[in-house]
């Protein structure tokens, strides 16, 4: 019924805990497509050790987490689509629990569920979901610009399980794009499909350090912009019901790259963007506040960056 695809690429101390989230699964009928990105560490003799013959392991040059993906919603047998980043963990009754939205809402392509973040300490945090169309545990949810922008991220890829034909139709996942790539592509869907949602989390977001907001970050955003050009033609091609909320969501997404050239202590960027930001959404405040702490000096920047700064 599912395929699972999980990019791979150099994750040998996580693929794991990763794989055995996934044989743990109390729903098994699934494959697994391990679409190994140019991997140079141990991770792929470690995929071999699991003597499971629903693995399928595809190996390609080193072209980015979107090629990877990509790659394995073509080869996907099934009709519906699971992803799982290899680092990242579900909860025993993470399949099931998609399966029962597949099975309830038949009118939806998108299904999705709660996350909770483990930082590098292994210390569990809930997302906030604000603004959510529903109070029951499952509903559809009609709203999500509105949700994504005053959220966490509704829609998270290791939590979301899409039909094949859906996916395939907004062209997967924009390659060569070093960060935001799935935001850009549920919005795509948010556009066209209705979304299946339980506010339950079922799935864990394992971060690395680098989320540190005292961290420079690892994955720096493009230059080209791929994410927010795309999120503006889809706010000037759409039409009113969802242009405010769209609007919003813009604006969240300026913000997001303001914050990491200020991580990065690039000032232009900084400006460059809080200004896009602010452009969207005047009640931004935040990225007033970017513009004010990228003039300071980098040791007084450090400092208010640990407790202010948030992507």
């Amino acid at each position: 019924m599912i395929s699972i695809v999980i990019p791979l690429y150099n994750k040998e101390k996580q693929i794991v805990n990763t794989l055995k989230s996934v044989f743990n699964q109390n729903f098994q009928d699934f494959e697994i497509i391990i679409v190994d990105d140019g991997s140079s560490d141990n991770s792929v003799n470690l995929v071999k050790e699991f003597d499971d013959k629903r693995i399928t392991i595809i190996s390609q040059v080193n072209r980015g987490v979107s090629a990877a993906r990509n790659t394995g919603i073509k080869q996907a047998k099934r009709d519906y689509i699971a992803f799982l980043d290899a680092d990242d963990e579900w909860e025993t009754d993470y399949l099931q629990e998609q399966v029962d939205l597949i099975n309830n809402y038949p009118e939806c392509s998108v299904f999705a569920c709660a996350y909770e973040l483990k930082n590098y300490k292994g210390e569990l945090e809930q997302i906030i979901l604000n603004k959510m169309p529903f109070l029951s545990q499952t509903g559809v949810l009609t709203n999500y610009f509105e949700v994504a922008s005053c959220s966490h991220p509704p829609l998270w890829t290791s939590a979301v399980v899409v039909k094949k034909d859906a996916i395939l139709s907004v062209d997967g996942f924009p390659v060569g794009v070093k960060s935001g790539e799935d935001l850009l592509t549920w919005a795509r869907l948010a556009v066209e499909y209705k979304i299946a949602y339980s506010r339950k989390a079922y799935a864990i977001f394992v971060l690395d350090i680098s989320h540190n907001v005292d961290k420079k970050p690892v994955r720096l955003h493009d230059g080209k912009d791929v994410v927010g050009n795309g999120l503006k033609s889809l706010y000037l091609n759409n039409h009113t019901k969802i242009r405010s909320s769209l609007r919003k969501y813009l604006s969240l997404w300026y913000k997001m790259r303001a914050s990491v050239f200020l991580r990065s202590s690039d000032k232009s960027n900084t400006i460059k963007y809080s200004l896009k930001s602010a452009y969207y959404n005047l009640t931004n405040w935040k990225v007033y506040a970017f513009i004010i702490i990228v003039l300071l000096p980098e040791k007084l920047q450090l400092k208010i960056k640990k407790y202010y700064v948030r992507e």
